[in-house]
């Protein structure tokens, strides 16, 4: 009862954002009409009255289902009990099953902070009031990845041309190295998607990788440290693939904070989230990573956001 007064309260106070922000708000940018960017910080505000902050004993997150969700549900455990201590509240992990559920989750009030993955980052900020604020990384640099397009080892093709007509797997749409990157790069490449060939939704980067593996796809577009965790953990064979494509480096997923909680509340989080050393589970499942970093969406997501813009002129496949 008390997580579904939760999300009644949680939609109640968007309908009365929306209502007070259409006749206030001076800038909105990209944002939807509920929130603010008076700033210009191309982040939503907090809310002007006091009285629309929350400040919630229990506190629900969720981890961005870039692979299957129970993969994430014991590795972070260790750092959900560190919040609780540091926090010293309630807080729930809750193993969310799409991106577009996690993204409304938090938009409804549902999630009070979230890892996004790189490209649903944007889409959380501007549909679901999103405040990016961490992300994973080892001593001062901020982890990142490449883009790319595997095809299996075994195969005849040795260049995206030659994958005109094949059955090519892109992971979800609001994917940055699973689908809107491949949409802005691979033209430049001479294979057009939605052109050259029809994109296959696959639901996740693993299920593409392992759609190559067993020969379900003939190439995937995919993120290069999903494929590496992969390989550590010895689900697919490195060699078993060969890679056509290779982009520069994006950003991995942020965590944010939604953007009405209680300022004091969220500074206690983001010291939460600094002065947490990972675990040799998690060093080991996220490449060496140590520790959370801090980041600011507005520098640290411009190359996302160009791709996103990019691509936003093109004909839906």
């Amino acid at each position: 009862m008390r997580r579904w007064a939760g999300c009644i309260g949680g939609l109640l106070l968007l309908t009365s954002l929306a209502h007070s922000d259409a006749a206030t708000c001076s800038h909105r940018g990209e944002l939807d009409a509920p929130f603010c960017d008076a700033n210009g910080d191309l982040v939503a505000d907090m809310p002007a009255e006091t009285s629309a902050l929350r400040d919630p004993h229990t506190l629900i997150w969720a981890y961005a289902p870039i692979e299957d969700p129970a993969v994430y549900a014991n590795l972070f455990k260790p750092f959900t009990r560190h919040l609780e201590k540091c926090l010293g509240r309630q807080i729930v992990y809750y193993p969310i099953q799409s991106t577009k559920g996690e993204i409304q989750a938090m938009r409804t009030g549902r999630l009070h902070f979230a890892g996004f993955s790189t490209g649903s980052t944007v889409e959380a900020v501007n549909r679901a009031g999103a405040v990016p604020f961490a992300a994973k990384g080892i001593g001062s640099d901020v982890r990142g990845y490449h883009v790319m397009a595997i095809v299996n080892a075994a195969s005849p093709y040795t260049s995206l041309q030659d994958l005109k007509g094949k059955r090519v797997a892109h992971a979800t749409p609001l994917s940055n190295s699973g689908h809107l990157a491949p949409l802005a790069y691979f033209p430049d490449e001479g294979l057009a998607p939605g052109k050259d060939y029809a994109p296959i939704m696959s639901g996740s980067h693993d299920r593409s990788i392992l759609g190559v593996a067993r020969g379900d796809y003939d190439m995937a577009a995919i993120a290069s440290d999903v494929l590496d965790r992969m390989v550590e953990r010895g689900m697919v064979d490195r060699e078993a693939f060969r890679i056509l494509y290779k982009s520069a480096k994006f950003p991995t997923s942020s965590f944010a904070h939604a953007h009405d909680l209680d300022p004091s509340l969220v500074e206690k989080m983001k010291a939460c989230f600094f002065n947490y050393e990972f675990t040799d589970e998690m060093k080991a499942e996220f490449g060496g990573d140590e520790r959370f970093l801090p980041i600011r969406y507005e520098q640290d997501w411009r190359s996302v956001r160009e791709v996103i813009e990019k691509v936003s002129g093109a004909p839906p496949l």
